[in-house]
């Protein structure tokens, strides 16, 4: 065929196909068009390689009779040592030397010095603020906050405290407290804020507290005073309805006993000016003390478990927050992180002095922790935009809850195009919340739920495993984690929606499943009762007391 027959016939051809264009082919032609357009418009590749969610920790080569394999992160393979510290170099030290692990001190000394690394940020520092009601924000001077530590941890070591109980709502004071405590070698005992006055004097007998740092009028002195005798020294922190009051005088009743009154702002501001405002030296320093936390298993029957950290346990729960971050979202000035739980939580806390570390600034309200969803911690800081939120499983599952009762009662173009966004995770990167459940009587949440809520916020969701004698977590959901189902053959749980994994041991931990109650593992998988070593375990090694199993991925999961 020549060149010339061959022209006339693609003009017959093309002649023909438009002979016969109708409106049904101009439709389905621009539908074409459009989707193929949407597809190359809209896609995007995922945050992570499908291979790294695919088998997230490893095993280790052998296993003793009636355990699993111990496993590990992959960012802390077998014969390396696990994470344990913060590698906090001395002014002036070789870039490449290997620094100290650090302790709580060197949290507060970074967050005074600000950002070191070289770039935009170096030298800043974070904020910290106060939020009271919804109207009102105080953002407090980090030099002045160090003269609070100064000062009040100097007040209590020359007044013979040994171990102080810090009985306080999420406020800047029981950060100011915490601090002080390890700055002048006193053991700090954080109690559960709101307590009833029985399990208060259990509290501060089983912890042996001669001294209680409390908000005014929080704490029932003559109902303590009378039940513990060993009470020495009473610090009030006044707001400011009630600084006009005499809050050194022993109510009447407890007159008999040897309680010494005094209050915060007297101790800060009988000082001079220009006391306390270099914080003790590095050198020839020992470790700080313990701090002794209070473990609610959430079954209302039973009695916190008293918990001892040292600071190694603590400074190894940091460094593991901190490196389970990847670089591209690592925390820094430019972030406000608020937590909506309480301090005397030590997963709460350990992300708070990981904000700290970081130089984030940190937002504290004594109503977010009491908040039973989201909107309602969040509208405790009204004007304030925090960039990571910490959660409670029963808050996320009320918001969860909240917004699907909503939805059904929407339009069916809503719920369809909810749908669709659930199908296309990730959300978008600019909010990071993280959810702790612990084992017990809390809820849990499924991974349907999790997708919605991510949906929902726009965030980025981690979901944490914590456990009584664990600092931090034992494990949690990678950061780009957003599958939907589980692809288990093997259920122990629904894959399609009663409960999500707990991803994979933090840097800080390993995992093994030990055999219990018919529960054991064989060469389909590794399951058991959880037990948990690590620096960040007090003891070195936990049971957990919940059941669990090892997923194909190598993640984390529990029996529901």
């Amino acid at each position: 065929m020549g060149l010339a027959s061959l022209l006339v016939a693609l003009d017959e051809g093309v002649t023909g196909l438009f002979a016969q264009w109708n409106l049904w082919t101009s439709i389905l032609t621009t539908a074409l068009v459009g989707l193929l357009t949407y597809q190359l418009v809209a896609r995007r590749d995922p945050d992570i390689h499908p291979f790294l969610l695919a088998r997230q920790a490893q095993g280790s080569p052998v296993r003793y009779p009636g355990e699993s394999p111990v496993y590990r992160c992959v960012a802390a393979p077998h014969g390396m040592p696990l994470n344990a510290g913060l590698n906090v170099k001395e002014p002036g030290a070789s870039k490449w030397a290997r620094g100290r692990d650090g302790d709580l001190r060197d949290i507060w000394r970074q967050a005074v010095a600000g950002v070191s690394d070289e770039g935009p940020d170096k030298g800043a520092t974070g904020r910290l603020l106060t939020v009271l009601g919804t109207d009102k924000v105080v953002d407090h001077s980090l030099d002045a906050l160090t003269r609070h530590i100064n000062l009040v941890g100097r007040h209590l070591a020359d007044h013979g405290a040994r171990r102080v109980a810090i009985y306080l709502p999420n406020s800047i004071e029981l950060l100011v407290a915490l601090f002080a405590c390890a700055f002048y070698d006193l053991e700090a005992v954080l109690v559960p804020f709101g307590k009833p006055d029985d399990a208060l004097i259990s509290m501060l007998r089983r912890s042996s507290s001669d001294t209680v740092v409390t908000a005014s009028g929080a704490f029932p002195l003559d109902f303590v005073a009378k039940h513990y005798p060993g009470l020495r020294r009473l610090v009030w922190v006044l707001d400011d309805g009630s600084r006009h009051l005499d809050w050194n005088a022993v109510p009447e009743g407890a007159a008999t006993s040897p309680v010494a009154v005094s209050t915060w702002q007297d101790v800060v501001n009988g000082s001079p000016a220009a006391a306390g405002r270099e914080l003790p030296p590095l050198r020839d320093q020992k470790p700080p003390s313990d701090v002794v936390v209070f473990w609610d298993g959430g079954k209302p029957d039973e009695e916190e478990e008293l918990v001892r950290f040292t600071a190694a346990n603590l400074i190894s729960g940091v460094a593991a927050q901190l490196a389970a971050i990847p670089t591209s979202q690592r925390l820094g000035p430019r972030d406000l992180f608020l937590p909506a739980d309480s301090l005397a939580s030590t997963h709460a806390l350990v992300l708070t002095l990981a904000a700290l570390f970081s130089n984030a600034s940190v937002a504290l309200s004594a109503a977010a922790p009491r908040a039973d969803d989201l909107a309602a911690a969040v509208r405790a800081a009204p004007d304030l935009r925090p960039t990571v939120l910490v959660a409670t499983p029963a808050a996320l599952l009320k918001t969860q809850q909240d917004a699907a009762a909503a939805r059904r009662r929407s339009s069916p173009f809503a719920r369809l195009a909810h749908a669709r966004r659930v199908r296309h995770l990730p959300a978008a990167p600019h909010l990071r919340r993280r959810a702790r459940r612990r084992p017990g009587g809390r809820p849990r949440l499924s991974t349907a739920a999790l997708a919605d809520l991510r949906v929902l916020t726009g965030a980025r969701i981690v979901y944490a495993l914590a456990a009584a004698r664990v600092a931090g977590a034992v494990a949690q959901t990678g950061l780009y984690d957003y599958r939907l189902v589980g692809e288990d053959a093997d259920r122990l749980e629904d894959d399609a929606g009663s409960g999500s994994h707990f991803g994979p041991p933090l840097t800080s931990t390993e995992v093994l499943f030990r055999d219990k109650d018919g529960v054991r593992s064989d060469e389909t998988g590794s399951r058991g009762e959880i037990i948990v070593r690590g620096p960040c375990v007090a003891g070195g090694e936990a049971a957990l007391g919940v059941l669990g199993r090892m997923r194909k991925d190598n993640t984390i999961a529990c029996y529901v």
